[in-house]
Formats: C-alpha cells, sequence, structure tokens
C-alpha cells in the first residue's frame, strides 16, 4: 500500500459540497444487493506501490463500489476487468478486488483517480475536478519512477496532461489525439498508452474487450522490462 503523503487529507476531505451530500447520501441509502454492507462514504484513496512504474488514472469512484468498499476499483465491473487485466501482466498478486483486506497487491503499480469522491451520474463538475487536482499533482510529483500512464478514458487523458502543465512538465504540441491503444513518448521519459475505460457502457457495448484491455497493459510491461534491461 502506498504511503503518500496526501493520502490522508485526501480520506478526510469535504472540500465539495455537492459530492460530500452524495456520497454519504449514497452510503445511508444504499442498495438492495449491499444493504449487510457498512458503507465507506468518504473520498477514495489511491491504491499501490510508492515507487512504481506503472501509473493508472481513472475518472471516479463509483457509488457502490470504491464508495462501498473503500478501495478504488473495488466492487464493480470495471474493476473486475481492471484487476484480471493488471494480473495478466503481473502488475497484481491476484485476478479480483473484493473488499480492502482481501490480499490484493499491486506490483509496481500506483493507481488514482482524476476525482475521489463518487459524483451524481460519474459526471464530476470543472470546479471539483478543480478543488480534487491539489492531490494529483502532489502525487505525481512524489511518483518519481514512472515509465509508463495509461489514462483509462478521455477525461483521465485530460486530467494527466493538465496536471502536468500546472506541474510545468513540458507537454507535446499539438496533444496526440486520445483513442484506444494510442500511445505516444513524451520527453521526459515517460511512455503514455491510452486505454477506454472498462465501465459497462465500453464492455458491454463491445467498445472495449478483455482482449484489447489486456494488449495495453501487455504493452506497459514490454516498456517496463526494456528499461529494466
Amino acid at each position: 500500500m502506498a504511503r503518500l503523503s496526501a493520502q490522508s487529507e485526501i480520506v478526510d476531505c469535504r472540500r465539495c459540497p455537492r459530492l460530500v451530500e452524495y456520497r454519504e447520501a449514497i452510503a445511508k441509502q444504499k442498495v438492495k444487493r449491499f444493504r449487510d454492507w457498512e458503507y465507506w462514504g468518504r473520498p477514495v484513496p489511491s491504491l499501490g506501490s510508492s515507487k512504481p512504474r506503472l501509473l493508472i488514472v481513472g475518472l471516479a469512484p463509483a457509488a457502490h463500489g470504491g464508495n462501498r468498499t473503500g478501495r478504488i476499483f473495488t466492487g464493480d465491473r470495471s474493476g473486475d476487468w481492471l484487476y484480471r487485466a493488471l494480473y495478466n501482466s503481473g502488475f497484481a498478486n491476484q485476478p479480483t478486488s473484493t473488499h480492502r483486506t482481501d490480499g490484493l497487491r499491486l506490483i509496481e503499480c500506483h493507481i488514482t483517480a482524476a476525482i475521489h469522491c463518487c459524483p451524481p451520474d460519474n459526471k464530476p463538475l470543472p470546479a471539483e475536478m478543480v478543488n480534487c487536482r491539489p492531490y494529483f499533482l502532489e502525487e505525481l510529483r512524489e511518483l518519481k519512477k514512472v515509465s509508463v500512464v495509461v489514462p483509462l478514458g478521455f477525461i483521465a487523458f485530460k486530467a494527466y496532461f493538465s496536471a502536468r502543465k500546472q506541474l510545468g512538465w513540458k507537454n507535446p504540441v499539438p496533444l496526440p489525439r486520445f483513442g484506444h491503444g494510442v500511445s505516444f513518448g513524451l520527453e521526459d521519459g515517460v511512455t503514455v498508452i491510452c486505454s477506454y475505460h472498462p465501465s459497462q457502457q465500453n464492455t458491454l457495448t463491445g467498445k472495449l474487450t478483455e482482449v484489447m484491455l489486456d494488449d495495453v497493459f501487455r504493452r506497459a510491461r514490454e516498456v517496463i522490462s526494456k528499461l529494466e534491461i
């Protein structure tokens, strides 16, 4: 588990009144299939190694996923897809993530999100993205060994490059267009490999398949392996 300085602050954050109200209401109301759970109902911290080679950037916790379990990408279908793919490429010690004490360990990998509270309709407001940005900036400063970044979806892609700009790190001009499987190198040695988000909107429609997602992390593993030779 990462011990980054911002993580304890993330868990106690109340910067966005709309998100605080929503996440806490969901935690009280629950849904029938999870009525026996004690929901987390707080901002969900990042997960993984404090010295990763791979950084994954998601959008936000799911209302009955991370907001319930307290672990990023855990307890929903998106997480089922993500951790299976990470396991297949050697970035996780098991293919499933169901709760915070299930023994999951990420290997050379760190998972964060553009925003750490579940937003209504999975749509954070611009001001809420801005409020959460300082946590992301601090993570990027501290994760000095990252050599591959995988943004899951266009919003994560934009958030990553906006954060780089705020940090004064050089971005490509013009910025490459987002698309699944699109990859490119940055001047600081980081390779970006884009992926569609493993949401049901993409997986149930066939826009994203298991083979497509596996390929992204296989390529990430290849980049890292070459650097370690």
